[in-house]
C-alpha cells in the first residue's frame, strides 16, 4: 500500500528527514492554511475520518480525497483503516507547519517567558503560595507534557546552552594544595610538617662527617619528605552547583521518559533533552568536580558571573516549573498539537502585565487566584473568565486615575442604559484596559460616563495586518470561503468594530499579531483613537512591545486633559440620557435643517426670549432701528440674565390684547448690551426711562417659520393678569408645541 499526497500550491510540502528527528515532528510536513490531495493505491485503504474536518474524503471513492489542515500546527496523526477490519492497522503522522518561518522559536520563548513570569509570582515574598511539593510524576499522565514542556523550555532554551559551553570553556578556578612525596634535596621551602620529617622520618640516609647540618644534633636525613604544591583546580563550589544542575534536569527527565507511554511524543522528546544533557556533563570539565556538600547560591560568581548566572536562574525556575500544571493546557499540548495561537494569547497576557506594571508602579493583584497549589502542584488557572491581574491607583501629579487590567472579562449583553456591558450581545475582549478618575466607585462610573475602557485581542495566525483591509467584492468572496474554513482575517478587524460599538464606554479596540506594521485610525479628532493593530512579537529582543507601551502612555495622556473632547463627549452623552424622555415629548412640525449656521439648531436646547411691546410707536421704533430694549436693574418686568436668556436664538413679541403671535424675529447680537437713557435718546426711542438691556434682532426669513402662529399664552413663563407683559424664555421645541394650527 502506498499513500500518495499532491500540494495544489508550489513548496508547501517538504520532506525534512534531516530536521525532523532533532525538533521531535513528522518527517513529511504540510503548512497550514493550504490543500492536499491524497490517494491510497489500494483501494480498500481509507483514513479514519474521526477528523473529518482534516480528512475530506471523494463522495464516491473514500480511498482519496482532500487534506485541510486549516489553522492545526503540529503533529496530525491520521489512523489508516483497511476494508473489513474495524481497528486501524497503522498510523499515518504528518507535520503541520506554521505559515510563519520561526514558529518554533516563538513557540519556545513564548513557553519560557510563561514560565518565567509565573515562577517570579511565586518566589516574590509576600506570595502566599507555599511552594513545598513532593510531586510523583507516575500519578497523573494527563499534566507530564504540560510539566515537561514548562521545564523543557528553559532548559533546552539557546540561552541555556549557551551558558553551559561558556561555563566549560571558560570555567571558575580556585588555587588547591596538593601533597607529594619529594627528595629532600628539592624541598626548597620547609614547613613545621617537614622539620618534623627530618627529625622522625624513616629512609634515612647518614650525613657527612663534614656537613654543617651536624651542628643541629642531627646525622641523618630521611631520603624523602611531602611537599606541597599549589594547583589550578576546576572543583569549586560553583562548578559543583553547575553539575548538580545539570544532574538534576537529568534525572527529571529520566523520571518523565521511564513514566511516558511506549512510542509517545512525551518519551521522544524527553529522550532528545536526555541526550542534550548527558552530552553536556559528558565534558571533561565535569569529571573532576565532586559532588556539592551544600549548595552556596548566594555566591557573587553564581549571581553575577556570564553563564553561572543563567544557569542559577534556570535552577530557581527548575523547580517551580517541574511542578506548574496548567488549566487549559490542554489547548496546547493534546496529541502533538502546537496551539500557537493560543499560546500567544497566554504569553501576551504576561507581557502586558509587564509593561501596565512599569508604567503605572501598581503591582499584580490577585496571584492567589491565578496560581493555585494542588495536591499534584501548583495549577496556573490563566484560562478563567474575569481575572483582574492588575488594579489600583495612577497618580499623574494632576489628576489620580483608577486602573484596572483584566483578562477574558465578560460585558453582559442586553443590559439597559445607562449599565455597564454590551448593548447587544455579551462580548468577552481577550484583555481589558479601564480608567476612570479616583474615589468614584466604577458602578458610578459607568452611570455617569466617566469611565473609558480599552479591548485588545490576541491574533497570531495574522502575519500582516493590511491584509485586513479589502477593498472589491470578489476579496469578500473569498473572505466568506476562508471563514468557513477557519481563516479569518477581515472578521478579526469586524470583532474590533464590534467591541468598540458594542461595549459601552469603549474607546478603542485593538488587534495584537506577531507582525511587524502598527496602524491606528482615530474616530475624531483628539478622541482616542478607535480601531487598529500593534505588532508584538515572541522575541527576546525586539518584540516591538515598546510603540504599544507608548500608545498606552498616549492613552493616559490623553484622559488626564481636562480640555479633550473625549471628555465633552462623555458629559454630553451622560447630558442628554441622565432623564428620560417625557411622554408626547415628540417634535415633528417643520423646522429649519440643521446645516451651515444652523448646524447647532437642536429644538430642546435653541431657546426664544418672548417679548412685550407696550405702543405702535415702540413697534414701529423696533422695526426700523433692528433692536429690541428690555428694562434692567432690579425693578419689576426686568430680564433675568441667565445662560438660557444671554443664549436665545429668537424673539417673539406680542402686545396688549393679542392671543396668539407670529411676530418671531432672530436675535443675531452675541449677548445683550446695557443702554443708557441717553444712549436711547440718541437712537430716538420714544419715552426712554433708565437704562435697558438691547438685543440686535433681524426679521426671520426662514420658510419653516412663514405664516406660523404660536399660542404663547400656554407656556410655561407666561403669567396672565398685569404680569402678561414680562419677558420669559421658553425652548424652541416648547414653542413649537404651542403652534396654532389652522
Amino acid at each position: 500500500m502506498v499513500l500518495i499526497i499532491d500540494s495544489r500550491r508550489e513548496h508547501t510540502l517538504f520532506d525534512e528527514n534531516n530536521t525532523a528527528a532533532e525538533n521531535n515532528e513528522a518527517r513529511y510536513q504540510l503548512v497550514v492554511g493550504c490543500y492536499y490531495d491524497y490517494e491510497f493505491s489500494n483501494p480498500d485503504f481509507s483514513f479514519d475520518l474521526g477528523n473529518e474536518k482534516i480528512v475530506q474524503p471523494h463522495s464516491r471513492k473514500h480511498y482519496m480525497g482532500r487534506l485541510a489542515p486549516n489553522i492545526y500546527v503540529g503533529t496530525l496523526s491520521l489512523p489508516v483503516l483497511q476494508k473489513g477490519r474495524e481497528a486501524p492497522i497503522t498510523t499515518i503522522t504528518l507535520e503541520v507547519q506554521s505559515i510563519k518561518s520561526g514558529y518554533r522559536d516563538d513557540y519556545r520563548d513564548m513557553l519560557e517567558l510563561i514560565t518565567e513570569k509565573c515562577t517570579d509570582l511565586l518566589l516574590q515574598a509576600n506570595s502566599p503560595v507555599s511552594h513545598y511539593f513532593d510531586v510523583d510524576h507516575s500519578k497523573d499522565s494527563r499534566t507530564l507534557y504540560q510539566k515537561f514542556s514548562f521545564v523543557k523550555s528553559v532548559v533546552a532554551s539557546d540561552e541555556f546552552v549557551a551558558s553551559v559551553h561558556r561555563i566549560v570553556t571558560a570555567p571558575v578556578t580556585k588555587w588547591s594544595e596538593i601533597s607529594e612525596t619529594k627528595d629532600v634535596r628539592q624541598v626548597r621551602r620547609l614547613s613545621n610538617t617537614n622539620i618534623k620529617e627530618l627529625v622522625k622520618g624513616s629512609k634515612r640516609t647518614k650525613l657527612p662527617e663534614q656537613h654543617y647540618i651536624r651542628n643541629y644534633g642531627l646525622t641523618s636525613l630521611p631520603e624523602r619528605i611531602t611537599a606541597v604544591r599549589k594547583i589550578d583546580s576546576v572543583d569549586t563550589p560553583e562548578n559543583r552547583f553547575v553539575k548538580h544542575a545539570l544532574e538534576t534536569f537529568l534525572k527529571f527527565c529520566s523520571d518523565i521518559n521511564r513514566v511516558a507511554p511506549e512510542n509517545s511524543r512525551l518519551q521522544k522528546e524527553s529522550s532528545l533533552l536526555m541526550s542534550q544533557l548527558e552530552s553536556q556533563l559528558h565534558h571533561s570539565l565535569f569529571k573532576e568536580i565532586a559532588r556539592p556538600t551544600t549548595l552556596k547560591l548566594n555566591s557573587p560568581v553564581l549571581q553575577r558571573k556570564e553563564g553561572y548566572r543563567q544557569v542559577l536562574r534556570v535552577w530557581l525556575m527548575f523547580d517551580l516549573a517541574a511542578k506548574l500544571i496548567w488549566t487549559g493546557g490542554e489547548d496546547i499540548y493534546s496529541g502533538g498539537k502546537k496551539d500557537i495561537a493560543t499560546l500567544y494569547e497566554y504569553w501576551l497576557f504576561f507581557k502586558l502585565l509587564e509593561v501596565l506594571q512599569s508604567l503605572f508602579e501598581i503591582d499584580p493583584i490577585g496571584i492567589s487566584d491565578l496560581i493555585q497549589p494542588t495536591t499534584d502542584g501548583l495549577n496556573l488557572k490563566l484560562k478563567q473568565g474575569a481575572f483582574t491581574a492588575l488594579g489600583g491607583v495612577y497618580n499623574s501629579g494632576s489628576r489620580k486615575l483608577q486602573v484596572r487590567f483584566n483578562y477574558n472579562r465578560s460585558f453582559g449583553g442586553k443590559k439597559e442604559y445607562p449599565r455597564k456591558g454590551s448593548w447587544t450581545t455579551t462580548l468577552r475582549p481577550d484583555y481589558t484596559l479601564s480608567f476612570w478618575p479616583n474615589g468614584i466607585l466604577e458602578d458610578e462610573a459607568e452611570n455617569q460616563e466617566l469611565i473609558v475602557h480599552i479591548h485588545f485581542d490576541a491574533k497570531y495566525k495574522v502575519a500582516n495586518f493590511m491584509d485586513y483591509v479589502r477593498n472589491d467584492a470578489e476579496d469578500l468572496n473569498l473572505e466568506k470561503t476562508e471563514n468557513r474554513e477557519g481563516v479569518y482575517k477581515n472578521a478579526d478587524l469586524l470583532k474590533m468594530h464590534a467591541y468598540k460599538d458594542a461595549i459601552r464606554r469603549t474607546g478603542g479596540a485593538y488587534v495584537l499579531y506577531p507582525g511587524d506594521k502598527a496602524i491606528k485610525q482615530k474616530g475624531f479628532h483628539k478622541i482616542i483613537p478607535g480601531l487598529g493593530a500593534f505588532p508584538v512579537r515572541p522575541s527576546k529582543l525586539d518584540s516591538g512591545i515598546g510603540e504599544l507601551k507608548g500608545f498606552i502612555f498616549e492613552i493616559v495622556e490623553h484622559f488626564i486633559n481636562r480640555t479633550s473632547q473625549r471628555e465633552k463627549l462623555a458629559f454630553s452623552t451622560y447630558d442628554i440620557h441622565k432623564k428620560e424622555p417625557k411622554p408626547g415629548a415628540e417634535l415633528k412640525e417643520p423646522l429649519p435643517e440643521p446645516f451651515n449656521a444652523n448646524r447647532d439648531l437642536l429644538p430642546d436646547d435653541t431657546h426664544v426670549l418672548v417679548g412685550f411691546y407696550k405702543t405702535q410707536e415702540q413697534y414701529d421704533w423696533i422695526v426700523k432701528s433692528n433692536l429690541y430694549n428690555f428694562r434692567s436693574g432690579t425693578k419689576r418686568g426686568s430680564l433675568l440674565l441667565d445662560k438660557e436668556t444671554v443664549g436665545s436664538r429668537y424673539l417673539l413679541l406680542h402686545t396688549s390684547g393679542n392671543t396668539n403671535s407670529g411676530d418671531l424675529w432672530k436675535i443675531v447680537s452675541k449677548g445683550p448690551r446695557v443702554f443708557s437713557e441717553e444712549d436711547m435718546i440718541k437712537k430716538d426711542y420714544p419715552s426712554p426711562k433708565g437704562s435697558y438691556l438691547i438685543v440686535q434682532i433681524e426679521k426671520v426669513t426662514d420658510s419653516a417659520f412663514k405664516d406660523v402662529q404660536w399660542d404663547f399664552r400656554k407656556l410655561i413663563g407666561f403669567t396672565t393678569g398685569r404680569g402678561s407683559g414680562l419677558p420669559f424664555t421658553t425652548s424652541l421645541s416648547e414653542l413649537m408645541r404651542v403652534k396654532v394650527t389652522s
